[in-house]
């Protein structure tokens, strides 16, 4: 009989959950550079290119939160303030390493990271309050699929070749087929069960405000980068279309100048596609 997501959820529950190896080498160039020690705001950047690590630090400053603080955690500078250097230090330095010969978490870990700098540029030019918070939930989107890769890859994989083989049509239908349940209601799963913050919990959801689509439609955009399809580029400018709507002002171009994990020329055609396929809301 297979796992349903709460057998899953609370068997991650239990797990060391491992980094990249390349954070804990950052962190080694951070200690190994001349002046002061690095600062918080320095080991946030490692954090925000490292969605297990992300992951870890939270369920960690959740779990040493004392009660008389009434604000959440939504942030990884916030939570790094709250552990404190040291502590975090520690926490890194401790963690196991994911297998880097593993293809397929690899991918997922890189759309997080092109999701989140998606979303810190975008959010920043929203005008949003806080623009760390959407990264952070961006970055944390596909934790779901990446604790699958980590401890049971044959799910994924059998996901993939599923919608490889056309007997599934998109990647939802593929998971249920793979094993009765979406990788994104396993992310959610996880984080209401481990107390992720309230606020992180509703922008993973990617429907409930402004920001949480901001943080669905920065996913959708990282997914649609990574993937070399000939529909790629559609589904990518129907991403800045989405992305406009969100944003007061936008011109397609600044926001396809966000894309710049993408060749120049495919940020170009697909800004071309994005004015075509809404011009009018571009001003065209």
């Amino acid at each position: 009989m297979r796992w349903g997501i709460n057998q899953w959820a609370a068997f991650f529950e239990n797990q060391a959950l491992p980094v990249m190896v390349r954070s804990k080498e950052w962190l080694e160039r951070l200690d190994a550079e001349e002046g002061e020690a690095p600062s918080p705001k320095d080991l946030s950047d490692i954090v925000l290119q490292d969605p297990l690590l992300c992951l870890r630090l939270l369920r960690e400053a959740e779990r040493r939160k004392s009660h008389r603080l009434d604000r959440e955690t939504t942030t990884a500078l916030a939570a790094i303030l709250q552990l404190g250097s040291d502590e975090f230090r520690a926490l890194l330095q401790s963690s196991p390493t994911v297998d880097e010969n593993n293809a397929g978490l690899l991918l997922v870990e890189q759309r997080a990271h092109i999701a989140a700098r998606l979303a810190l540029a975008w959010s920043t030019g929203r005008g949003d309050l806080n623009p760390d918070e959407v990264a952070l939930a961006a970055l944390l989107g596909g934790v779901g699929d990446l604790l699958l890769w980590v401890y049971a890859p044959e799910i994924p994989e059998k996901a993939a070749e599923l919608l490889r083989s056309g007997r599934a049509a998109r990647s939802a239908q593929a998971q249920l087929l793979a094993c009765g349940f979406a990788f994104k209601d396993l992310t959610l799963q996880c984080a209401e069960r481990w107390r992720l913050p309230a606020l992180v919990i509703q922008l993973l959801r990617g429907s409930e405000s402004a920001r949480a689509r901001m943080t669905r439609v920065c996913s959708n955009a990282a997914r649609h980068i990574l993937d070399e399809s000939e529909t790629s580029e559609l589904a990518l400018a129907a991403d800045l279309v989405e992305a406009a709507r969100l944003i007061p002002n936008a011109g397609v171009d600044w926001l396809a100048s966000a894309l710049v994990m993408c060749p120049e020329a495919r940020r170009t055609r697909v800004a071309e596609l994005a004015q075509a396929q809404h011009g009018a809301e571009f001003g065209g």
